[in-house]
């Protein structure tokens, strides 16, 4: 199997180019299941803003072939108020883009996509969407659009005038690939894309994606990058502490000790699977983790 860029990587140096918007659309198309066809790229005020700021940073802002804006984010690095962060991108980008006295009307929707390498919040699923609706608290009815707002908007609905959001917690996927989705859910865990795989936008990744395609000035500061994204000694002291926690969580719950030891080691399971896309041998992952090599072989 071939060898390729991490989307991480590609997104910050080589998505951007014209000739490479067909791997992104590849993927938004999978993923909003229309045909998106990026337009070019856009700079948002918050990315022209100072580095530090992580904040207001924006890694993607594309805008497709009817004027949507789509924010696509990738974050490494666990960050405990990463909801709130979703919200305050998507509600500056708004005001970004509608010129001061101009209608409500002319407020553009906005797509959020969200791609974690973090265990963020506590679910089940490694692909979650959020939508807005108004729900009516005594007849639980959906509040819905008036026939002229209908035809105004040219949307049938409240909810999709509103951001959407999407979260892909990539770390959690441990199945095989069935669907497009998953083929590219496979891909953003592991690096890699089977040949079999054909959701849209891989067969472009293929062909520009490869690491053999990188001089070796780009491959050494690739590996740099590889070398401090997940693997740092606070992220692992992060992961097992929320581990221990949501063992002894379970083992409360429980009432039995199991549930604490079961909790550890799954996160230790979590970290050892990074270390391994990550390339980082495995006496390594030993020293890191405590599992054994028959464990992380396994993984």
């Amino acid at each position: 199997m071939a060898n390729y860029i991490r989307f991480d990587w590609a997104m910050k140096r080589m998505l951007r180019n014209k000739a490479n918007f067909g791997v992104l659309e590849g993927l938004l198309t999978t993923l909003l299941r229309e045909k998106i066809t990026i337009r070019h790229m856009l700079e948002s005020e918050s990315n022209q803003e100072e580095e530090y700021d992580k904040y207001n940073r924006v890694d993607m802002l594309a805008e497709n072939s009817k004027g949507d804006l789509i924010l696509v984010e990738v974050q490494n690095n666990n960050e405990f108020a990463y909801f709130q962060r979703m919200l305050f991108g998507t509600s500056k980008l708004i005001t970004e883009y509608i010129s001061r006295g101009e209608g409500y009307d002319k407020i553009r929707k906005v797509y959020s996509v969200n791609i974690v390498y973090f265990s963020l919040g506590h679910g089940t699923d490694y692909v979650y969407h959020g939508t807005t609706e108004f729900r009516g608290i005594h007849d639980n009815d959906i509040l819905q659009l008036s026939p002229f707002q209908m035809e105004k908007f040219k949307e049938t609905e409240v909810c999709k005038l509103f951001p959407e959001y999407y979260v892909l917690k990539v770390n959690d996927f441990n199945r095989l690939a069935k669907t497009p989705l998953d083929e590219w859910i496979y891909y953003l865990n592991t690096g890699n894309i089977p040949d079999e795989s054909n959701a849209p936008g891989l067969e472009e990744a293929r062909q520009r994606l490869l690491l053999d395609r990188m001089t070796k000035d780009e491959l050494a500061a690739y590996y740099r990058h590889l070398d401090n994204i997940v693997i740092l000694r606070d992220n692992i002291t992060t992961e097992r502490a929320e581990g221990r926690a949501e063992g002894r969580a379970e083992g409360r719950a429980e009432g039995r000790v199991e549930g604490e030891a079961e909790g550890r080691n799954k996160e230790k399971k979590d970290i050892a699977r990074k270390m391994k896309v990550l390339g980082i041998d495995t006496a390594t992952i030993v020293g890191a983790t405590g599992l054994s090599e028959s464990d992380i072989s396994a993984l």
